[in-house]
């Protein structure tokens, strides 16, 4: 490894490769040394050029480039124990089979079954959760009553029977939930 600690040259020794440069310079392509003075000025601050200047002479003088020192880089020992192993493991999407799918009961939405909107959702703070407890605490029905709730970031979807549905208009519009003021109504679709 080079020694870090810099020996100041003589000015004899700077004029010499000044000398050596500019003979240098004159073999050297036109169109080439053009473009790297047009970056010089795009990078350069225009009162720093000429420390610049003197800093590349001083490591031309040196036999040095113009890039900081690296180090060797070791590689890190692998640090992995069982713990590390099962968080990784969990975070893989599992791949779902037909078996999967049949163990998950699919919601069945009989019919005359009407679909609410509610103006209110993930945004403030309303989890479907919570949704599913107002709904039977406000309107006294099961949570078997309640066929489908979907709850997105500005709104919510509940499917219930017309009759519950009614209900929920009738007790939840123009109520407090959570901060805001719930507009519930028919959903459109």
């Amino acid at each position: 490894m080079e020694d870090k600690t810099s020996i100041p040259l003589s000015g004899d020794a700077m004029e010499k490769k000044i000398d050596e440069l500019l003979s240098a310079m004159k073999g050297a392509d036109p169109a080439e040394l053009e473009n790297i003075k047009s970056i010089i000025r795009k990078k350069v601050p225009f009162f720093t050029r000429s420390a610049f200047a003197a800093f590349l002479l001083k490591l031309a003088a040196e036999g040095r480039e113009a890039r900081p020192e690296q180090r060797e880089r070791r590689p890190r020992p692998e640090r992995r124990n069982e713990r590390n192993e099962k968080k990784e493991e969990a975070r893989k999407p599992q791949p779902q089979t037909q078996q999967d799918k049949a163990e998950r009961p699919e919601t069945i939405i009989p019919e005359g079954a009407k679909t609410l909107y509610l103006n209110v959702g993930k945004m403030k703070h309303l989890y479907a959760k919570d949704l599913s407890k107002l709904l039977q605490a406000e309107l006294g029905i099961a949570r078997s009553d309640i066929y489908q709730i979907r709850v997105h970031d500005k709104y919510s979807f509940v499917t219930m029977s017309e009759e519950n549905c009614n209900k929920a208009i009738e007790k939840l519009n123009n109520s407090t939930i959570n901060g805001r003021t719930a507009k519930v109504t028919y959903s459109e679709k």
